[in-house]
């Protein structure tokens, strides 16, 4: 590919300083590259032009571009850092340096793959940049894996679901999150991939069917008479996998399955939303239970949307989901979504942006210089899946501030998710004004307030109760101190 080729691919929004740097990276790359090719057959350089065009479609910064076209050039030809370095500036050279550290350790089982996810973090917690690229080159190397062994497809894929995909829910990219568990989940699982497929083979087409011809006419000409300014209404159907993960967890029974195919509302304004929500139950009777309001209380990845679940014409259940232009994008390119927009017209030179939605980023970081030293990989990687990866409950203090942990946490979990101090003192525990046990299970929206007690010291039995590491390890390290004095 030329230059020119490249150039006519990028969104038209670049400056020309902008496409300086790019076209500086894209001719070193370009260079560095000339005489590789990938295990497809195709030029090397295709790898990174791909990778860097996905970064350039989040509409994000040129410097970011141009590490995504060099990411691979330290890794593949040992060229020295230190002239990418004088060539391109501190900023590009410090994102290739982080994806190249991440990148060069191969895997060779558990304990390097572990190694691996923890120079990861180190480079997030300094610059998300470094992951928002990985994710990409992730996604890009997913869409040829065909060209692997069985054993390195299974591999790659299993690791992406664990662990990549993951990482894009909590940074609130919801679209790649979904392609990347997609296009891993027919590796990973290649017999239940091709289950899901010939199951909805009938039943996605003929439920989408339904939604344009019965139901989104009805609400868009209900929409339009209550003066509601409509800037997308579509249906949807559910991912693959998401599907798979849901069927798991209602025995796989279809009838649970609400969502198959849904309608997504995308309206001006948040007081449209609302209304919109009105209309929808004047015109079908909504579901006991089954309304969520994610926007007076956003998921911790930053997810706004007002979901319910109504009885349909002609009897059909069916989830609409609804929300504002600027929430959609946020749901499908999270905080890449954020630095597009809070970079508009500042200077190239800012590199970290501080956001409230990345504080999961430093407790993860501050998580792992905490994990106690003989920590195995296996037990690192367990415990990195549950206590930021699982299924997510959303609690609350009484002073409304969010607690965010994993699926089966308890008040233990709760407590000492707000501080150590508070954990190893509580005695008891009221969840909505009620007293409950220390086992007791949290799910989202609980309002939790933790009573502690002076002199009161963990025992034993809330190692049992609790869930996150960071509360078992809290409570190890109390139980040691205790018995020592």
């Amino acid at each position: 590919m030329t230059w020119q080729e490249y150039k006519n691919k990028l969104p038209k929004h670049y400056s020309e300083n902008n496409l300086a740097v790019i076209e500086r990276a894209f001719n070193f790359a370009s260079e560095a590259h000339k005489d590789e090719n990938r295990q497809t057959g195709e030029p090397y350089i295709n790898h990174p032009i791909a990778v860097s065009l996905k970064i350039a479609e989040l509409k994000l910064d040129p410097d970011t571009i141009a590490a995504a076209l060099l990411h691979d050039v330290c890794e593949t030809n040992g060229i020295l850092f230190k002239k990418i370095r004088k060539d391109f500036g501190p900023q590009i050279s410090f994102l290739v340096d982080g994806l190249t550290k991440i990148n060069k350790i191969e895997y060779q089982g558990i304990e390097r793959n572990a190694e691996s996810i923890r120079k990861m973090f180190m480079a997030m917690a300094r610059d998300i940049r470094v992951i928002i690229i990985k994710l990409l080159d992730r996604l890009h190397n997913l869409e040829t894996l065909y060209a692997l062994s069985e054993e390195k497809q299974k591999r790659i894929a299993t690791e992406t679901l664990e662990i990549y995909a993951p990482i894009a829910d909590r940074l609130g990219m919801g679209n790649i999150k979904l392609k990347l568990e997609d296009t891993a989940f027919k590796y990973a699982y290649p017999a239940e991939y091709e289950w899901i497929i010939k199951k909805t083979k009938e039943k996605i087409p003929e439920r989408e069917e339904y939604l344009a011809k019965k139901v989104i006419p009805t609400l868009k000409k209900e929409l339009q008479k209550n003066n509601i300014n409509i800037k997308k209404i579509e249906h949807r159907a559910k991912h693959y996998y998401s599907l798979w993960k849901k069927l798991l967890r209602y025995d796989m029974n279809w009838y649970t399955i609400y969502d198959l195919a849904a309608v997504r509302i995308v309206v001006e304004s948040l007081e449209d939303c609302y209304a919109v929500l009105g209309i929808i139950h004047k015109l079908w009777k909504p579901l006991p239970g089954r309304i969520k309001d994610y926007i007076s209380l956003p998921k911790q990845n930053g997810y706004q949307s007002l979901h319910t679940t109504v009885i349909c014409t002609n009897k059909k259940i069916t989830e609409f989901q609804i929300r504002t232009q600027k929430m959609h994008e946020e749901a499908e390119y999270g905080i890449a979504a954020h630095w597009a927009w809070e970079m508009a017209g500042k200077p190239a030179n800012i590199k970290n942006m501080p956001h409230k939605k990345l504080a999961w980023v430093k407790q993860l970081y501050d998580w792992h210089k905490k994990s106690p030293k003989n920590t195995t990989s296996e037990e690192f990687l367990e415990s990195l899946k549950l206590d930021f990866f699982e299924n997510r409950v959303f609690t609350l203090t009484p002073k409304g501030d969010i607690i965010d942990l994993p699926e089966g946490a308890t008040p233990i979990d709760f407590a000492y998710g707000i501080h150590s101090d508070i954990g190893n003192s509580i005695s008891a525990c009221k969840v909505n004004n009620r007293i409950v046990s220390l086992s007791h299970k949290l799910v989202s929206g609980d309002l939790v307030e933790v009573i502690t007690q002076k002199n009161k010291k963990p025992n034993l039995k809330m190692l049992e109760y609790a869930k996150t590491s960071n509360a078992k390890n809290c409570i190890k390290s109390a139980l040691k101190k205790t018995n020592r004095n």
